[in-house]
């Protein structure tokens, strides 16, 4: 009892035919203050704004964009980030869920100019590190979420 139903039923195991994808199509992040977070998200990576409910949006509107509970979209070129305002806790990488974001940059220049760029906005980060295969930059949000940058080697 109270197992999940892909627990339940072994029926998933026996299924040959995998279900094919091409990239990710967006992530939505849950946050404790839009505002905070959108200040963090907007002067770090400077993405542009999808989907927001505007200001001055009318009933209608605000129904058929409830399902931004308030929040935002950005897009980032080949997916897209949301940014959900209901949380009422803290991050923890060690819970059942996300473990950490990574966003690709083109190069380690381009890696050293956002460590200088994270420095310059007051934001703390572990130093460049080479791990094999790559480089990464790790930070954090505001709400604790594990951030992280990568170059190829």
């Amino acid at each position: 009892m109270g197992k999940s139903a892909a627990l339940r039923s072994p029926t998933w195991q026996h299924v040959h035919v995998a279900i094919t994808t091409t990239s990710i199509a967006h992530v939505r992040l849950t946050v404790t203050d839009i505002e905070r977070s959108r200040q963090f998200y907007e002067s770090v990576f400077g993405w542009p704004i999808l989907l927001e409910v505007p200001d001055n949006a009318d009933a209608a509107t605000r129904r058929r964009l409830s399902f931004l509970f308030g929040g935002v979209i950005y897009d980032l070129g080949g997916a897209l980030i949301g940014l959900r305002p209901v949380a009422t806790d803290t991050f923890d990488e060690d819970r059942v869920g996300l473990d950490h974001i990574a966003f690709r940059t083109g190069s380690k220049a381009e890696l050293d100019e956002a460590a200088k760029h994270l420095e310059q906005l007051g934001i703390h980060h572990e130093p460049v590190k080479d791990i094999g295969p790559s480089y990464i930059l790790e930070f954090r949000d505001p709400d604790n979420i594990a951030l992280e940058l990568t170059a190829p080697k």
